[in-house]
């Protein structure tokens, strides 16, 4: 075992335990902090398999925009930061349905590969993943920063109930009137 695959493990057994993290805490602000953290362990494993782009990618629109925006919706929408009781929830559904996945996900993979060996591609370019990128997925990547906008006026408008209301219209007085005229005074 080289130091990249103690590396690889350690860095995955972080990214799983802040995972589970993020689902078990009843702190809504902390899980998103645990999420940080996940996705960052990740990005830690794509550098040690020589992903970098893939690793700088993570970093840059999960960890920066994806988490910040669940960050800041949080805190624009007057969510209770503490503990939520409401949260709280049995966890054995889940978990069940979890691990029947996973070794659903793992028969399949075994009955798929067979311990067979897999020839990689040829390594990628600059070229070439900006060709795909700005040719086969630019309507998808438009989506998602049109989706991602949507969420965040959605915050600012639930996070300010005086948005869409109309100023409450007060009676006039006698005293508006003097103040109304030219020569009125106040």
């Amino acid at each position: 075992m080289t130091g990249a695959d103690v590396l690889l493990l350690a860095l995955g057994a972080v990214a799983v335990g802040a995972g589970v993290l993020v689902v078990t805490t009843k702190h809504l602000v902390r899980a998103g902090l645990y999420l940080v953290v996940c996705l960052g362990a990740l990005a830690g494993d794509f550098l040690v398999l020589s992903a970098e782009l893939v690793a700088w990618v993570q970093v840059l629109i999960y960890v920066g925009a994806v988490v910040v925006l669940l960050l800041f919706a949080v805190m624009l929408t007057r969510a209770p930061i503490g503990a939520s009781d409401d949260l709280d929830r049995p966890g054995w559904p889940a978990a069940l349905i979890g691990g029947g996945a996973g070794l659903g996900l793992t028969a399949l993979l075994v009955d798929a590969y067979r311990w067979s060996t897999v020839t990689l591609p040829s390594a990628g370019t600059a070229e070439r993943l900006g060709e795909q990128i700005f040719q086969s997925w630019v309507l998808p990547f438009e989506v998602l920063s049109v989706l991602l906008l949507s969420a965040l006026v959605g915050a600012i408008v639930l996070s300010r109930p005086d948005i869409g209301r109309a100023a409450p219209q007060r009676e006039r007085t006698a005293g508006d009137l003097v103040d109304s005229e030219p020569g009125g005074r106040r």
